[in-house]
């Protein structure tokens, strides 16, 4: 198992998957113990029931040696890898009692991550012919962050910040509350300029163009243009003329996405790809070793967590 995919630790993911599996079993599963011999022993192969791009494998394989180490995890699918019906994309060996006890939780955070990606590589395929690049948004599943915005990587589009904490985004209700200080709208970004390190970013959203002026006077690195019609895209475009990247946000669909990049914007931010993706149809084949012995049914699903 590595301990870093796409950008993800081996702690962090572990701490989704344990919430998962204590969420999911919080006093053992009571269905398998009772009916589930404790040694019997299975094959299970997660297989995909529809076309998609596949995410998720490390959580996936956690959800099962979490509940049980002694399970061999095989992954046959990678980040990002297009799948199709009857794909196998894992096979699971070992306790009975542990696979079926890490099913869902494996199945569930497969599936959604999966359905990020799968959407996500639609987008970046809509604006394939253009230079414009597709990134997301911080409008994730609370406590699953780290995972959507590996799954949008696994898709082909890129991250954009990945908390409060990483970049200066200046979004209207910011500069209202500013402005209210008595500062004008130049003055008011170059306050915000003067107080972070020379090395961190500075984005500015702008919603109508008359803005702009003041905006590039305080010499940004990126502004956001939010809502724009394709024509004031293009207005805006030519009015910051290659002085800050520019970003196009705000209801952005499969539908508007391609004219969007063909103005020349640099970015594409689309919330959709995390909080409008489906989840993708993945299953789990269970077949139980014909030559288990079958002693009693009492005792704890090997190995425990």
């Amino acid at each position: 198992m590595t301990d870093d995919v796409q950008g993800l630790t081996l702690a962090s993911v572990t701490a989704i998957v344990d919430r998962a599996l204590d969420e999911d079993a919080p006093w053992g599963d009571v269905t398998s113990e009772a009916a589930i011999p404790v040694s019997a022993t299975a094959t299970a192969r997660v297989v995909s029931r529809v076309d998609g791009v596949f995410a998720g494998g490390l959580p996936l394989e956690l959800a099962f040696t979490r509940v049980d180490p002694t399970l061999a995890v095989k992954r046959h699918s990678a980040e990002g890898d297009p799948i199709a019906p009857g794909t196998l994309i894992a096979t699971v060996e070992g306790s009975a009692r542990a696979i079926l006890r890490g099913e869902r939780v494996a199945l569930n955070l497969a599936q959604r991550l999966s359905g990020v990606a799968t959407l996500t590589r639609r987008y970046v395929e809509a604006v394939a012919h253009t230079s414009a690049r597709i990134v997301d948004t911080r409008k994730t599943t609370p406590g699953l962050r780290v995972l959507e915005k590996a799954a949008v990587r696994a898709g082909g589009a890129h991250n954009h910040r990945h908390s409060l904490s990483d970049a200066v985004m200046l979004k209207d209700n910011h500069l209202a509350v500013l402005q209210a200080q008595g500062l004008d709208l130049t003055e008011a970004i170059r306050a915000v300029r003067a107080r972070i390190p020379h090395t961190m970013h500075l984005e500015v959203e702008v919603d109508r163009l008359a803005q702009l002026e003041a905006v590039l006077a305080a010499e940004p690195d990126t502004i956001m243009l939010d809502n724009f019609s394709l024509d004031n895209l293009r207005a805006g475009l030519a009015l910051i003329g290659g002085r800050a990247t520019v970003e196009a946000s705000g209801g952005v669909t499969l539908d508007t996405v391609r004219a969007i990049a063909e103005t020349g914007v640099d970015v594409i931010s689309v919330g959709a790809l995390t909080h409008s993706a489906a989840a993708l149809d993945l299953g789990l084949d269970i077949v139980i070793d014909a030559a288990t012995p079958h002693p009693e049914l009492g005792g704890a699903a090997g190995g425990g967590r």
